[in-house]
């Protein structure tokens, strides 16, 4: 914005510039043409004068506006400016001009983070009725050896399989599997997960891509990681204790001449060391029991008499424990499994819910089952104290367990048993409810 000092300038030239003017129309009268030739040159001047100060006050202006039409903010105005006649117009300029560095700054790390994840990322741009590639990572380009074309219609040279089904879908938000084949190797699954967004006048579509196997092998290490980190713990409760143990053995015997209380302390170490030992060797055999799962002896076998013989051994438990049992089960059904395991995983999961009503009053166990889509599911629920969301993901890990007296195998084994049927077991819990569903084929 101009201020008041720009329109005191310039009233004041166009005032000269008339007053010379009517001082030239005035010699012509007078018959002083020399004169008012003179006078008429100085005012000729002035005009221009007059026109060189109006252009050199806008062009401040001019620019800065073209600079920020143009969204270019890399031009540096004398700091004059700040004070001078467009004042407010220098301070919008820079206000920008930091917004602008900042919206950089951001999408600097935003770019560096998408590089730097393991999943194949691409974002799409709509524009008009077509698509422009607006961000393609590093990961995407590596993994399918595409280089980071600018086009949708490009990429469709590099990866047909992949943009035939998300054009079948019409862009659509899509989560399923999908084969690719990169240059001469094998055709290669991978999880593809889309979405798409849309901010202000612009439409994106996100695209991410997993490798199955790549999934596969970080859930594996991860359950390795964890199962290592429980063994070692386990190994190292016993092992300590009878390494102090045998040294202070060792320094007893070495004595010339042993008193009462040393045989005493010989009979307590070595008692305590025996007691070591055998947690040890059952949790070796409980290991061995996970490692070595007999693979199952299925025979068509009826759903009600499976669950009248597991009733038959829980039930004076569940009286001794005032636990009332609501059994929905009313199934003529058969199905196909070997009947000695699945009684084992049913046994362990009321045993688990027996253990989660000990602090209840009002005690309830709900068993029930349906068929659907040719899979028949069994749920074992409890009113018990729930499983904190912290330990969730812990439950069906080898040998963890929140009991005092718990070997920690229960879960990892009945889940085990309930895989190499062909189907899956599974936890939810909220304020209420726990519930275990088996899923059979």
């Amino acid at each position: 914005m101009k201020n008041q000092k720009l329109y005191n300038g310039l009233f004041a030239r166009v005032l000269l510039i008339m007053m010379l003017f009517f001082f030239c129309v005035f010699l012509i009268g007078k018959t002083f043409y020399y004169n008012a030739l003179l006078v008429g040159f100085f005012g000729v001047v002035l005009l221009f004068e007059m026109f060189f100060y109006v252009k050199n006050q806008l062009s401040f202006y001019d620019k800065v506006l073209l600079s920020i039409l143009k969204n270019d903010y890399s031009t540096n105005f004398p700091e004059d400016n700040k004070k001078g006649d467009f004042k407010n117009l220098y301070l919008l300029y820079h206000t920008l001009k930091f917004q602008r560095q900042e919206q950089t700054s951001k999408e600097l790390i935003y770019h560096s983070i998408l590089n730097s994840i393991d999943t194949a990322a691409l974002i799409l741009e709509k524009e008009n009725d077509s698509w422009n590639i607006f961000l393609m990572n590093d990961c995407f380009s590596n993994l399918f050896k595409v280089p980071k074309v600018s086009h949708w219609k490009y990429l469709k040279n590099y990866l047909p399989s992949l943009c035939d089904e998300i054009e079948k879908v019409g862009f659509k938000d899509i989560k399923s599997a999908i084969s690719i084949k990169i240059e001469d190797q094998d055709l290669q699954t991978f999880v593809l997960q889309t979405s798409q967004t849309q901010t202000y006048n612009k439409e994106y579509f996100i695209v991410l891509l997993d490798s199955i196997q790549r999934v596969i092998e970080k859930k594996e290490k991860e359950a390795w990681i964890n199962l290592m980190k429980i063994i070692s713990h386990e190994l190292m409760n016993s092992l300590t204790p009878i390494r102090a143990l045998s040294q202070n053995l060792l320094h007893i015997v070495d004595q010339e001449k042993l008193e009462e209380e040393d045989f005493d302390d010989i009979k307590s170490s070595i008692s305590t060391i025996i007691n070591r030992s055998d947690h040890l060797q059952v949790f070796v055999e409980n290991y061995r029991k996970l490692a070595m799962l007999p693979t199952p002896n299925k025979e068509m076998t009826s759903i009600n008499a499976l669950f009248d013989d597991c009733l038959r051994i829980m039930n004076p438990i569940l009286k001794d424990e005032n636990i009332e049992l609501i059994n929905e089960i009313k199934s003529s059904r058969s199905i196909l499994i070997d009947k000695n395991q699945i009684e084992q995983v049913i046994i362990n999961l009321i045993t688990n819910s027996i253990y989660a009503l000990k602090e209840k009053k009002d005690k309830k166990m709900f068993l029930s089952s349906y068929t659907e889509n040719n899979r028949f599911f069994i749920i074992i629920s409890d009113n018990g104290k729930g499983i904190d969301p912290v330990i969730k993901d812990k439950v069906f890990l080898p040998f963890f367990t929140t009991r005092k007296d718990g070997a920690g195998i229960g879960l990892t084994l009945s889940k085990n048993i309930i895989e190499a049927h062909g189907g899956y077991l599974s936890c939810q819990t909220d304020d209420d409810k726990t519930d275990f569903v088996i899923c059979l084929i």
